[in-house]
């Protein structure tokens, strides 16, 4: 501290990384370059201890690192969020960090180039996966930000055929679990019906009524054709900002798009990281410890609930 003082350095604490969070080893050497001359101070100030003051190699390759990982700290944070939306961000991201974040700079040390380029081939190597990638393409399309901005169109084609099929899936699963609640709906309907006194006037007809004319009704529609229909005028409709939350845009639209806001459901939920999971992992070993070893598995669902909510 005195030597922070000395020099006019932030009066911070160093570091210490946690091997489970990469992210935490960025910020030791963040900490470890801000306070260099204090640390360097300190170390040159007592015999056994000169021999660790960091040379001009060690900062130039502390500071190579962080050059390229800054970036990728800022974007893992947003995307292990589970407040929001995540999981259709990966596909933007990808792309950003592809032809701006990652791109390679003349004022890039030959190590932070090298990392870079790494990096990228890891994540594109990872997330173009046929399973995973098609999961990502179908997360965007049904985000009303983003929609078909990041495939093509042979790539369209493909994920509207296979929207139109996951929506007439869910349809008919919705529809035969919401069978008995349509026949309880009716019953109790026909029962205040019967119960209901009896009026004893009749209803007047409206105007309206006497221009009314029975027509033969045009073909309809199959379900198919209606859900094609929906996406289509889905795809027509203008984008939402980029800083909207899309949940309250399928919440606003959702009449609009019945049959599609139910495929959005089923993928919007999809977190983007395992970090959520983790964090229940770990608020669930903090309720069962050594000494909580006995908790019944119903108890410990209730507690990592109320922890994680409360």
């Amino acid at each position: 501290m005195t030597a922070q003082s000395e020099l006019s350095l932030p009066l911070h604490k160093l570091i210490t990384e946690s091997p489970t969070r990469w992210g935490s080893r960025l910020k030791m050497m963040e900490r470890v370059l801000e306070q260099e001359k204090a640390i360097t101070q300190v170390l040159e100030g007592d015999k056994k201890t000169r021999h660790l003051v960091p040379t001009w190699q060690d900062i130039q390759v502390l500071e190579s690192v962080t050059a390229a990982l800054k970036p990728l700290q800022d974007f893992t944070d947003a995307l292990s969020g589970e407040a929001y939306v995540s999981v259709s961000y990966l596909k933007p991201v990808i792309n950003l960090l592809n032809a701006e974040v990652l791109n390679l700079s003349e004022d890039d040390t030959e190590l932070t180039k090298e990392i870079k380029i790494k990096v990228l081939d890891y994540l594109n190597d990872k997330y173009t996966d046929p399973t995973t990638d098609e999961l990502l393409s179908m997360a965007t399309f049904l985000d009303p930000r983003f929609k078909t901005r990041y495939m093509s169109a042979e790539k369209l084609e493909d994920i509207k055929v296979k929207a139109a099929s996951e929506t007439e899936a869910l349809l008919v699963e919705n529809t035969a679990l919401g069978k008995s609640s349509l026949v309880e709906d009716h019953t109790d309907r026909e029962k205040e019906a019967a119960t209901a006194p009896q009026s004893a006037k009749k209803p007047k007809k409206s105007l309206g009524s006497f221009f009314k004319q029975t027509s033969s009704a045009p073909a309809s529609c199959s379900e198919r054709q209606i859900i094609e229909q929906e996406l289509n005028s889905y795809i027509l409709a203008m984008a939402a900002d980029s800083e909207s939350d899309p949940l309250e845009w399928w919440r606003f639209h959702g009449s609009n798009f019945p049959r599609v806001s139910r495929l959005a459901k089923k993928y919007l939920c999809i977190p983007a990281t395992s970090a959520p999971s983790e964090r229940a992992f770990s608020t669930g070993g903090n309720v069962v410890t050594c000494h909580r070893a006995a908790l019944k598995p119903e108890t410990v669902n209730m507690l990592v609930f109320l922890a994680q909510n409360l």
